[in-house]
């Protein structure tokens, strides 16, 4: 037993065992039971198989459709403001304009939205966008000589605050990881396509985004999962959910409805095996299109 425990070999196995353990207990038996749970009836602790009636009744289902939709235009936009925008305020913070106090305080202020709960920042969301004059939003378009805005009556308002919401949670943690990756890459580079001429934007075009593919890749790949997966925000934005013409209902709390509220488990786990397979397509596409899954050359 003592060989077996100081086993050199072994060694690596036993350090990765615990993590292999959660994934087992935490996620790969959950799915494998929601899969098995997608081809039944499930009532009150009693299941019975059904085949693909499951997902028949969701190709039919239009407000499945619906989240369906709202979701992968949620996620799209959101790469759209989570991608750029926190990779120029990195390439801003690295510069070296202002001071190194400046700079740190302006870092650490970036943890600041992550860290607060969410339940807390979509209640104040929610006040932000009010539909009275009081509202804060109403008072900065009231500013302008305009009249009140029903915020959350309305498709493209609603989504507004949702995208708005998300930029002030995530794009400070998204700006530390672009941080991280351009003070990953070597000076000399900067220092060889400055004496060849390069301006500051060339020097971001060919050597601060071909060094930061890795980590433009890592944080492309969470948006897609965190886009699609979005529930919570919405939920407590809506003050629930139920929103204006589904609006704002994800596929995620589509699953919520289903499975929690009407006690739909068989039909909720197809739901969740839907969104699985989409978040794993769209991000097995994005991660072979960039060359992630190549093998190096040898050299």
């Amino acid at each position: 037993m003592k060989s077996v425990l100081y086993s050199q070999r072994l060694a690596p196995y036993f350090f990765i065992l615990p993590f292999l353990l959660t994934l087992l207990v935490f996620w790969l038996v959950p799915v494998g039971r929601s899969v098995v749970m997608s081809f039944q009836e499930v009532l009150y602790g009693q299941s019975t198989f059904i085949g693909l009636d499951n997902y028949e009744r969701l190709w039919r289902d239009q407000v499945f459709w619906t989240a369906l939709a709202n979701s992968i235009r949620y996620m799209v936009l959101t790469l759209l403001l989570l991608v750029p925008i926190p990779m120029v305020l990195a390439a801003i913070i690295n510069s070296r304009i202002g001071s190194s106090r400046i700079k740190g305080f302006f870092k650490a202020s970036l943890f600041v939205p992550a860290l607060t709960s969410v339940v807390v920042a979509g209640i104040v969301f929610r006040l932000m966008f009010s539909e009275t004059e009081s509202g804060l939003m109403n008072q900065v378009v009231a500013f302008f000589g305009f009249g009140p805005v029903r915020w959350l009556r309305e498709d493209l308002t609603g989504l507004f605050a949702l995208l708005l919401l998300a930029l002030w949670r995530w794009a400070g943690v998204n700006t530390m990881y672009f941080l991280a990756g351009i003070q990953a890459i070597p000076n000399d580079y900067y220092e060889a396509a400055s004496l060849d001429g390069a301006g500051k934007v060339q020097q971001f075009l060919h050597v601060t985004l071909p060094g930061l593919k890795p980590t433009i890749v890592y944080v492309t790949t969470i948006s897609v999962y965190g886009g699609l997966a979005m529930f919570l925000e919405s939920f407590m934005l809506y003050a629930g959910n139920n929103s204006p013409n589904n609006q704002g209902l994800t596929i995620v709390g589509y699953l919520y409805r289903k499975g929690i509220q009407e006690n739909d488990l068989g039909f909720a786990s197809a739901v969740g095996v839907v969104l699985l397979v989409l978040v794993l397509a769209i991000n097995l596409t994005q991660l072979t299109a960039t060359g992630t899954f190549k093998k190096e050359s040898a050299r």
